[in-house]
């Protein structure tokens, strides 16, 4: 196979390679097609002596200013599998690859486990990052493991489901080894055994609205796309970088404060904890629909912002920090930012 040879460019635009369309530039950009090109880039004066950005799909990142460094694209692609048997397979996927596209070819394949994360923006490099979640699945519930280049040695490493101290939206690379590593292929074990995750009402209800009772993981899928695709705004049509903000846990004790004086506040029972809808937050805070400027929060899902034009990273912080304040002083709880502030 020929591999296309490292593409070098200097004050670049970044508008068309972050979904909340943010006009910004990079001093430097670089588009590398294998591990060995990743690893040479690394070991040049230029990746040594610069602030260093990695630029997957751009799908959680916010950029609030021009990047006065180098941006590194990984273009790596290609979706092995890795072993099997009667009940489960381990599949490879390259960090470039589209994240929706491999849940759905891995449909095609009859490997299931993913369905639930359906028509979540962004590449498989960048997914165990936020350890990426919804309705009621995350990426550590099939995760294996993944091979990651050290930036400062380009050395390879591979990192197992336990080093990678996933959490709420939460990775070891986004604390303790925060730009340290650049992730080039995350492994999967999926099932060969339909099994299906449906607790999410949601889901139950899409399903029910077409009379499906016993539904196929297709059929999951499918219903998780019809409900995003209602609720969330497409980035190519409007810009946005999905959930902006985390859903926000409380204690037991809290919760049921504020359900006296909310009686339909919106919750996801813990173990210990409550979960919070931040949606529901910002909504009855008044947000929905609301904009500064040109940023904006999205008519049908308070938790999107958006970019209604011509917004800077800058209006959107703005916007964001304003919608944090106005929470807290309604209900007295934080919420926290998802996407990562660049």
């Amino acid at each position: 196979m020929v591999v296309k040879a490292m593409r070098f460019s200097e004050n670049a635009s970044l508008q068309t390679r972050n979904t909340f369309a943010i006009t910004a530039k990079a001093r430097f950009l670089a588009d590398v097609y294998d591990e060995s090109q990743l690893a040479a880039l690394l070991n040049t004066v230029t990746a040594k002596r610069l602030k260093v950005l990695i630029l997957g799909g751009g799908s959680n990142m916010l950029l609030s200013q021009d990047f006065d460094g180098l941006v590194i694209c990984p273009q790596l692609f290609g979706v092995h599998c890795i072993s099997e048997n009667d009940n489960q397979v381990i599949v490879e996927a390259a960090a470039g690859e589209n994240w929706h596209q491999f849940v759905q070819y891995c449909l095609t394949q009859g490997w299931y486990g993913l369905e639930n994360l359906s028509l979540i923006a962004g590449s498989v490099g960048a997914a165990p990052v936020q350890n990426i979640g919804a309705y009621g699945v995350e990426l550590k519930d099939n995760f294996v493991s993944l091979r990651a280049i050290h930036r400062q040695t380009a050395t390879v490493r591979e990192f197992s489901l336990a080093e990678c101290q996933f959490g709420y939206r939460d990775s070891v690379f986004k604390g303790r080894l925060k730009d340290q590593y650049i992730i080039t292929a995350v492994r999967f074990r999926l099932s060969k055994i339909a099994k299906v995750s449906v607790q999410y009402g949601d889901i139950r209800q899409e399903l029910t609205s077409k009379g499906i009772d016993s539904p196929t993981p297709q059929q999951v899928a499918q219903a998780v796309i019809a409900i995003r695709q209602r609720k969330l705004p497409n980035p190519e049509q409007i810009g946005n970088a999905g959930s902006f903000f985390k859903n926000p846990v409380i204690s037991q004790t809290q919760f049921e404060n504020l359900k006296q004086q909310y009686p339909n506040i919106v919750a996801y029972p813990q173990q210990q904890d409550v979960k919070l809808a931040a949606g529901w937050l910002i909504e009855q805070a008044g947000w929905k629909g609301q904009s500064l400027g040109q940023a904006g929060v999205y008519e049908k899902q308070a938790l999107v912002l958006v970019n209604r034009g011509s917004a800077t990273g800058q209006e959107v912080m703005a916007l964001a920090k304003t919608i944090q304040q106005s929470v807290y002083d309604k209900f007295g709880v934080r919420l926290e930012v998802e996407v990562n502030l660049i």
